[in-house]
């Protein structure tokens, strides 16, 4: 069985089981969340929402809250001696799907 659920402004598709990197959610390492923005269930029946399937379900384990690899921003205008240099981290949070209910 999966599910497609929306967090962050973005979707993903995931399954029990499954790690996955979303946008920061708040809590602290080890602490369970669950997501109630079910946009779809899929396995033998499947069930579309519209927009969410009511009554549905998914949670999950956070593993981890880091920041993932630099991005080096730089801004360059030819002849006009302009150049700036900058650098951006996203935090992200790295989850465990424990199950899906629906």
């Amino acid at each position: 069985m999966y599910a497609v659920i929306r967090t962050g402004g973005k979707q993903y598709r995931v399954a029990a089981g499954d790690t996955l990197r979303v946008e920061k959610l708040p809590g602290a390492v080890g602490d369970k969340v669950s997501f109630d923005d079910v946009l779809m269930l899929g396995g033998d029946k499947v069930a579309v929402g519209t927009p969410t399937v009511s009554g549905a379900r998914v949670s999950a384990q956070i593993l981890a809250q880091d920041r993932a690899k630099k991005v080096i921003v730089f801004k360059m205008r030819r002849r006009k001696n302009y150049r700036r240099k900058n650098g951006h981290r996203q935090p992200y949070t790295e989850l465990r799907v424990l199950g899906i209910e629906g």
